[in-house]
């Protein structure tokens, strides 16, 4: 199989698996906002989550992606060092889920006080459990993507999703409510957890013979490289979890459900974006050790411009149909989310060129520009966040999460402009296209929304802007009919 058809098939799996844990995020936020909690208890919950998702980086340090990394690197150069990769990393992942959740079970009470939520502190106790099958079953995942074998990659994720929805309906069914939903959480991660490190040591572990000694310095290589993943990840999940907690700190926990309703959509929208940057982003590294820019170049150009083609026009779409989209699925009571969702549509094209983007710096051997790009970025959100909430409430989150990221994408693409050289001034002329075919669409759905009344005139409308979409699309001759019905198939 050459590269490109790998990457298709990996492409394929990936967009499948994450299908299946999007979908059923879907339905577990359709789910809960609409018939199980109300906006506080919904807000409480993901409150919870945002919070312990900062404390999580304690956690991983940015292991998970130094080793994919360097698995990615010595499977071919010197295979006989991955077990000790392997090794040295879960010993290093255990030491520090010991110390950090012995560490939040001492102060979980304290914390949740601090925060200004009192009543979350049974979350963050419980938290000491989601740590740990939460780190797991990401390294799982990640490790994978490392040895390039993204079907299985996304079967732990696809797994995670599953077994979450289940079992978080069923707690919370069963008469436990929010604190019974992030139980759900947990047990759904620890499903994904045990199936994935099964597959990573019967599937992989094993088969290598490990070196007789540990490669002089590589441990030491591992953890530095590790260093500037810590901060980029650390600046990414505050980035996405700090205006959260910020929320239900200056507001409370009915603006935090309005907040993270809007962006759990936009989630949902990212999926073929995150799917695609996750499965090309192996090969990058491996292209450029083998002298291949040319290639590599080729690859990112034409992935950006499909993500550029998918996603200014789903942005457009979703400022359009915000409002009859939050209040006829999930009910008038999220009518708050409206105004939070048409700021974050924005955030939407961002992210997917971000989700293309930010692997591929990694594999790259850019972590470090990376991480000052986001880390400087994430201070001015917090700084933003700060500001702006008080000012004028939940918006001004999403405001500050536009401002910032578009100035991080900004770098992103410099960063991999020097690295591979991209021809600019094609890209440009591309996104103009698709600025103007976003135009005809965006026209076409203002003209029958006023008339929507329920669900069905709702998904009619949708429906409209994607077939106008389509049919300029190949007229303009961007998407090529034939190519899409062969990835397809």
């Amino acid at each position: 199989m050459n590269r490109e058809d790998h990457i298709v098939s990996g492409f394929k799996a990936t967009l499948a698996a994450r299908g299946v844990y999007m979908l059923s995020s879907a339905l577990l936020m359709f789910v809960l906002a609409r018939y199980l909690l109300e906006p506080d208890g919904y807000g409480v919950l993901y409150w919870a989550i945002g919070v312990l998702a900062i404390i999580q980086l304690f956690v991983d340090l940015g292991l998970s992606r130094s080793v994919a990394r360097y698995i990615s690197e010595y499977r071919e150069a010197d295979p006989g060092q991955i077990p000790h990769l392997l090794r040295s990393t879960v010993t290093v992942k255990l030491i520090l889920i010991a110390f950090v959740s012995y560490a939040l079970l001492l102060f979980h009470e304290q914390i949740a006080v601090a925060l200004g939520e009192p009543g979350a502190a049974p979350f963050l106790a419980a938290g000491v459990i989601y740590l740990g099958v939460f780190s797991f079953s990401a390294f799982a995942r990640v490790a994978l993507q490392g040895f390039n074998h993204l079907g299985y990659s996304a079967l732990v994720q696809a797994i995670s999703g599953a077994a979450r929805l289940v079992f978080v309906v069923a707690f919370v069914l069963a008469g436990f409510g929010a604190l019974g939903a992030f139980f759900g959480y947990i047990v759904g991660y620890a499903v994904a957890a045990v199936i994935g490190m099964g597959i990573l040591y019967y599937g992989f572990y094993v088969r290598y013979d490990a070196a007789d000694e540990y490669e002089d310095g590589l441990s030491r290589r591992l953890l530095e490289y590790s260093v500037p993943l810590t901060a980029t990840q650390s600046a990414n999940v505050i980035d996405k979890q700090i205006d959260i907690v910020l929320v239900g700190a200056f507001i409370n926990p009915a603006a935090v459900a309005f907040y993270t309703l809007a962006k759990q959509i936009t989630e949902f929208v990212l999926a073929p974006a995150a799917s695609l940057g996750f499965t090309i982003s192996p090969n990058f590294g491996e292209q450029k050790a083998a002298g291949e820019l040319e290639e590599a170049r080729r690859i990112y150009e034409t992935s950006l411009t499909n993500i550029l083609l998918l996603y200014i026009p789903a942005a457009a779409g979703l400022t359009i149909v915000a409002g009859p989209l939050l209040t006829m699925v999930f009910g008038a009571d999220y009518a708050g989310a409206i105004p939070v969702l048409q700021v974050l549509a924005g955030f939407v094209v961002l992210q997917a060129i971000t989700n293309l983007t930010s692997d591929s710096l990694d594999y790259l051997g850019r972590a470090r520009s990376r991480a000052v790009a986001k880390g400087a970025t994430a201070l001015a959100n917090l700084g933003l966040n700060i500001v702006l909430i008080p000012l004028i409430g939940v918006v001004g989150a999403a405001i500050a999460t536009v401002a910032t990221h578009s100035v991080y994408v900004a770098v992103n693409l410099y960063i991999v402009h020097t690295e591979l050289g991209l021809h600019v001034g094609r890209l440009a002329r591309t996104t103009g296209m698709v600025c103007g075919i976003t135009g005809v669409m965006a026209a076409a759905v203002l003209l029958v929304t006023p008339l929507v009344s329920n669900l069905l005139m709702l998904f009619g409308a949708i429906a409209l802007g994607a077939v106008t979409w389509a049919v300029l699309a190949v007229l303009s001759g961007l998407v090529d009919p034939g190519q899409v019905r062969s990835v397809i198939g």
